[in-house]
């Protein structure tokens, strides 16, 4: 599997250089995201920028990825969506599930609005 990753101290950028998100990549994304996860780091970007093609095994990597940043209380972004995988995530109803933004700059400003929220609720309480 071919991709990069820019650790950052609030988010860990993924950019997949792959144009096939199916069952032969999606089990490395998978193991990846764990890894990720393991090292305390909460919120991920996915660019898919590169990816022209996914099938239901490269959604349930994004479902994985999506679960392990929920249950620690960050944010899975997934940025760079070709029109052919927009199709299949909102066929496959997902589209309220994911989050999914256009660009990479747009994800980043995300985790920061998430973060500074989670920051205000924590000093509310």
């Amino acid at each position: 599997m071919k991709f990069s990753i820019d650790k950052h101290e609030k988010y860990v950028l993924i950019k997949l250089n792959e144009s096939k998100l199916n069952s032969l990549i999606s089990p490395q994304l998978k193991s990846e995201f764990i890894l990720i996860n393991t090292e305390g780091l909460r919120n991920i970007i996915l660019d898919l920028s590169a990816v022209k093609y996914s099938d239901s095994s490269g959604l349930s990597s994004l479902l994985v990825g999506h679960r392990l940043c929920k249950n620690s209380e960050g944010s899975f972004i997934i940025t760079g969506l070709n029109e052919n995988i927009q199709r299949l995530v909102t066929i496959s109803q997902l589209e309220n599930v994911l989050s999914i933004v256009p660009t990479v700059e747009e994800a980043i400003d995300l985790i920061f609005m998430e973060e500074i929220e989670k920051e205000l609720k924590k000093e509310a309480r």
